[in-house]
């Protein structure tokens, strides 16, 4: 097994506030950062793509296919479990995005931002005009059992935050060693010059479609355990706007670490709720600020901050041991 790096180690220590924080955290504030953590997936699912120069506007597809297949797993057919509506909503997400990604992978830049939105408003529409599956105003999700298990109360609430928490780190860790593997660094290489990766002789389609799968199981995981969360689905999980709320989430964060996106999360939940209460007929303006003054100051990121102080640390260490070995 590959040992832990410094970036898996972060995650577990993540890992272990976000359980402290259940305790001590007000319940508004947890739930917030249960919600954040399911959004967080989407928005890993997002980066991976972006890793390789596509950008997805049409993530919000896998984030409904998971909410909706958990949805309806639970109105139609009795099942509570969450683990086997996680396993259910990766199986409807694994199917869809390794047909679409025949089609995808062939595309770039624009094209293929166009395409995923395309995609995602196909199912936006098909949803809305559902009525057997609530149309505009979807349903909502029964309460989720845990192994046969079927706690009530604030039980109920702490584990599920438990399981989000815990499925999150999983990915997050798993993510990151994909970027570590041969794939991530074929994916950076494709954005830097495809047609060279072509020359070396790996396929760049092959790349995408793996990495599109990828982040539409990860997404797709993201949306059950929201749904499960909040209770409910409806067709605005697919909207194009909803999509474009991941795509903001990593160009805030940055994608220079797999951490970055999780934590960007929540700092747009916490943006959009202050945003509301302090304009609530204009908070769209504030959010749209952020986005352009992050654009324009910071263009990697807000982790990009964290890259340079640590870049400045390990660059005043090498000074320090350059003078300490000049004086002996």
């Amino acid at each position: 097994m590959m040992r832990l790096d410094r970036t898996e180690w972060g995650l577990i220590a993540l890992l272990v506030l976000l359980f402290v924080a259940a305790l001590t955290l007000p319940s508004w504030l947890v739930n917030y950062l249960q919600v954040s953590l399911g959004t967080g997936m989407v928005a890993l699912g997002v980066m991976i793509q972006m890793r390789a120069g596509l950008v997805s506007f049409g993530q919000g597809l896998y984030f409904c296919i998971g909410g909706y297949s958990a949805g309806l797993a639970g109105k139609y057919l009795g099942i509570t479990d969450i683990f086997v509506l996680l396993v259910l909503g990766v199986i409807a997400a694994l199917s869809v995005s390794f047909v679409l990604g025949f089609l995808l992978r062939k595309y770039r830049d624009i094209f293929y931002a166009m395409l995923s939105l395309a995609v995602s408003m196909i199912l936006f529409g098909l949803l809305s005009s559902t009525e057997e599956l609530g149309s505009t105003d979807g349903f909502n999700l029964p309460r989720a059992s845990y192994l046969g298990w079927s706690p009530e109360g604030e039980t109920a609430r702490l584990m599920l935050y438990g399981v989000t928490a815990c499925v999150a780190i999983a990915c997050a860790i798993a993510l990151n060693r994909v970027l570590a593997s041969s794939l991530g660094y074929v994916n950076e290489a494709i954005r830097e010059n495809e047609l060279r990766v072509e020359y070396l002789g790996t396929s760049a389609h092959h790349a995408v479609h793996i990495t599109y799968v990828i982040g539409a199981v990860v997404s797709s995981l993201g949306g059950v355990l929201w749904a499960m969360s909040l209770g409910h689905v409806d067709p605005e999980m697919t909207n194009w706007t909803t999509s474009g709320q991941f795509v903001f989430i990593v160009i805030l964060a940055g994608s220079g670490n797999i951490i970055a996106p999780l934590i960007g999360t929540f700092l747009l939940e916490v943006l959009r709720v202050y945003a509301v209460e302090l304009s609530p007929n204009t908070w769209q303006m504030i959010l749209g600020t952020v986005m352009l003054l992050t654009i324009v100051f910071l263009p990697k990121g807000l982790w990009s901050l964290v890259a340079r102080a640590s870049s400045a640390k390990r660059t005043a260490s090498q000074d320090v041991a350059n003078h300490t070995g000049d004086a002996a």
